[in-house]
């Protein structure tokens, strides 16, 4: 009787410790996935912010004032908020604030600083604060009328 040649193939599907390895290598590579997603969305956190008053008004100043806003922002949600920087339709509105992290259940303020020696009657103004929120902005706005300085 001839012995037939041995396949390869057949000794590597009948191994008990080739399954074994291969189910153990893809759980592995199951684990390794789901660690990369959790510190994935662990950097990729958004602060959840509650103000205050959002919207206010400085009613009626004179022309030459410059007008002082407080915005009270706590966040309230569970990753640390970060204001970076603000965007503003002009150089007569600034807004300050400070750099470091705003813990879950803490507050801060942005103090918003109008000029108005260039602006007269009606305004009504936007500042977004660049952050790390889910629409990474807080928007903050205020109006009021400007009497114009008589000359």
């Amino acid at each position: 009787m001839e012995k037939k040649p041995v396949d390869k193939q057949d000794l590597h599907i009948k191994n008990p410790l080739d399954r074994i390895g291969r189910i153990f290598c893809l759980n592995k590579f199951i684990a390794i996935v789901i660690l990369v997603l959790l510190v994935n969305s662990s950097f990729s956190q958004t602060a959840e912010v509650k103000i205050n008053d959002a919207k206010q008004s400085f009613t009626t100043v004179t022309q030459g004032t410059v007008v002082k806003l407080n915005y009270v922002v706590t966040n309230i949600g569970t990753a640390p908020l970060l204001l970076k920087d603000f965007e503003v339709e002009c150089s007569c509105t600034s807004a300050e604030f400070d750099d470091k992290p705003v813990l879950p259940g803490k507050s801060t303020t942005i103090v918003v600083k109008f000029d108005t020696k260039s602006a007269y009657e009606r305004q009504d103004r936007v500042v977004y604060i660049n952050c790390n929120t889910k629409d990474g902005y807080i928007k903050l706005r205020f109006k009021g009328n400007i009497l114009k300085k008589k000359s």
